[in-house]
């Protein structure tokens, strides 16, 4: 194994230090649970017959006794969503592996799994970031019952596996498996995708041209192709060590997915306390497992959405996690892929090219991740250098990757796309925010233009529909943060503002809100924390301030004389219109509730960053 590099020891140590307390606590919490053996036979016998009364003669048998492990399943299925549909089976599947292996399997609980492709734009965006809370809530209900002895955890895009992690962390005492579904196969690319969509948003396409498009890029069971939150969670699985090695981007309905589903059942099975090789996965999911999380964000540009939902993970498992610890390892962690919206490739060239066990293989061998952290697979990192595929006789075998595919895609540490991860951390007298630059052009690193605000995202697609956006700007759209009415994403300002952009004006957007992980190519200064309704500075703002973002310095400054801007008011907005509706009359609570972006935007756990060694 290659010496660590001394930047990514330096900060997991720090991490360590800084979480101290909080993971002391958490581990003692998980070790006691551990003590206590097998949980279903803690229950009086009418709380066991409760659990096993629908069960078929045989289960009903193997839960009688105290030998016989029983699998959890919280599935996220439904069949609206194209990548959560493939997991219709799968229960089905999974009870019938595990009876193979003398273990049973049941369904513990579903989750909801929302589509902020369905709710862009749309009174549903403002429940998306919250729906995270929810899950977690909600696979707590599931495990509650106390009968399991490890976890499947069915769950892909954005907020779902979030949530699924954030409690599986609070039953940390479980081992839990995540099980993935893939990608759909390459439909019409993202490069024609997102053209129709400019020319759609000038007037020069019409709805059913664009409708065509979208259709023909979104068609099939899986995950979307391009590399937004959903992929980057499945990467994160992976290099995380909560996936099988290879795993997450196998299509659906196929052999070698369905033999990967039957394997994962077989290890959660082994992975019990019932077996030899017990690993709990509040033990597993330590500092180290979250650096590489960190670790493998910034390798391949993946979605700026993973900066609060690591941060809100980690602290489930009592790991203090800050945007400053993004910030160091994005100076060291070189970009190695090319996925759209980085790239014209999308998550299935990137598989075909060497995918996750080359990108693990070549992060092990340039020092960059801890290679001796234990995974749902066993001790180390090596065999998440290895690919899986069939055999001749339908076996399940994995052969490791020593190379790239295809460099345009895929490279090695020492032939990165460019030195730096693609996520850089902003500061200055406007608050702190974030910016993907991996799809950036190298001219737009550094915008200075007068400020044009906005209290609504239609508000600046209004105006560029009356043409009076065709200059240079910074677009500030503010109240738009989590307590606010809950950092809806703003992807639908990608296409007029990238118009502007391709038109040579110097633009960029300023906002407490979120932007998609689709998104890249404008300068996006996003999740401003405080956020405006929480006094934060945005909210001093005023129509014709010169606003400077630095990506290349980190800087997020509004040029203002510093004694008008300590005697500015703040500027408030009637939110009302946001709280009723769509059910967000019900999610009041979570607003008030909520922390800040930059301590993970969760209801969950202390939220202020001063006191993060007591989180």
């Amino acid at each position: 194994m290659n010496t660590l590099h001394p930047v990514v020891a330096e900060v997991t140590q720090r991490i360590v230090e800084r979480s101290r307390h909080s993971r002391g606590a958490y581990l003692a919490r998980i070790d006691e649970a551990c003590s206590k053996g097998v949980y279903r036979h803690r229950l009086g016998c009418s709380n066991l017959a409760h659990a096993f009364a629908a069960s078929s003669d045989a289960d009903k048998s193997a839960l009688r006794g105290k030998v016989t492990p029983n699998v959890g399943i919280v599935t996220a299925y439904n069949d609206m969503l194209s990548a959560h549909q493939p997991y219709e089976p799968y229960p089905q599947q999974i009870r019938e592996a595990a009876r193979l292996v003398g273990a049973v399997a049941q369904v513990a609980g579903g989750v909801p799994a929302m589509c902020d492709g369905i709710t862009q734009g749309r009174a549903g965006m403002e429940l998306s970031l919250f729906s995270r809370e929810v899950i977690a809530m909600a696979t707590a209900v599931a495990l509650s019952h106390d009968t399991y002895d490890a976890a499947l955890m069915l769950g892909i895009c954005d907020k779902i596996v979030p949530g699924l992690v954030t409690a599986a962390l609070s039953f940390g005492h479980l081992p839990t498996i995540f099980v993935p579904a893939g990608p759909m196969p390459s439909g019409l690319s993202n490069d024609k995708k997102s053209k129709v969509r400019q020319s759609y948003a000038e007037g020069k396409a019409t709805r059913e041209d664009l409708l065509e498009a979208e259709a023909g890029a979104y068609h099939a069971p899986g995950t979307c192709t391009f590399y937004g939150t959903a992929n980057s969670n499945q990467m994160l699985m992976e290099i995380m060590g909560l996936h099988l090695p290879g795993a997450s981007f196998v299509s659906p309905n196929t052999p070698l997915r369905e033999a990967l589903t039957r394997a994962a059942v077989y290890r959660a099975v082994a992975i019990t306390a019932l077996g030899n090789e017990f690993t709990p996965v509040g033990r597993m999911v330590d500092e180290r497992t979250i650096v590489n999380g960190v670790i493998g964000l910034h390798a391949t540009g993946g979605s700026t959405n993973q900066l609060m939902h690591l941060v809100a993970m980690a602290r489930a498992g009592g790991i203090v996690l800050t945007l400053e610890d993004f910030d160091a390892l994005s100076a060291v962690v070189p970009l190695l892929a090319r996925v759209y919206p980085n790239g014209s490739a999308d998550v299935n060239h990137f598989h075909h090219a060497g995918g996750m066990p080359f990108l693990i293989g070549t992060l092990l061998d340039a020092g960059l991740l801890h290679g001796d952290v234990r995974t749902v697979w066993g001790e180390g990192m090596a065999a998440y250098r290895c690919m899986p595929t069939l055999d001749g006789d339908g076996k399940l075998v994995w052969n490791e990757v020593t190379a790239s595919a295809n460099l345009d895609v895929l490279r090695p540490a020492t032939e990165p796309f460019r030195p730096d991860g693609g996520l850089r951390v902003l500061k200055g007298n406007l608050g702190v925010s974030v910016i993907k630059v991996s799809s950036m052009p190298a001219d737009r690193m550094v915008i200075e233009a007068p400020a044009v605000i906005f209290h609504e995202q239609e508000e600046l697609q209004a105006a560029f529909s009356r043409g009076e956006l065709d200059r240079d700007f910074v677009a500030v759209v503010r109240f738009q943060g989590p307590k606010a009415i809950g950092m809806p994403e703003l992807h639908k300002l990608t296409p007029p503002l990238g118009i502007l952009q391709e038109r040579g004006h110097r633009v960029a957007l300023v906002t407490d809100g979120r932007m998609s992980g689709a998104s890249g190519k404008v300068p996006a200064a996003i999740h401003v924390t405080p956020e405006a309704i929480d006094a934060g500075p945005l909210g001093k703002l005023r129509d014709g301030d010169i606003i400077r973002l630095d990506a290349i310095n980190g800087t997020l400054e509004a040029k203002v004389d510093a004694a008008e801007w300590a005697a500015r008011e703040q500027v408030h907005a009637d939110l009302s219109s946001h709280h009723v509706g769509m059910g967000r009359e019900l999610f009041a609570c979570l607003r008030n509730a909520v922390g800040s972006a930059d301590t993970g935007a969760t209801i969950f756990g202390k939220h202020d960053r001063h006191h993060a060694a007591d989180a």
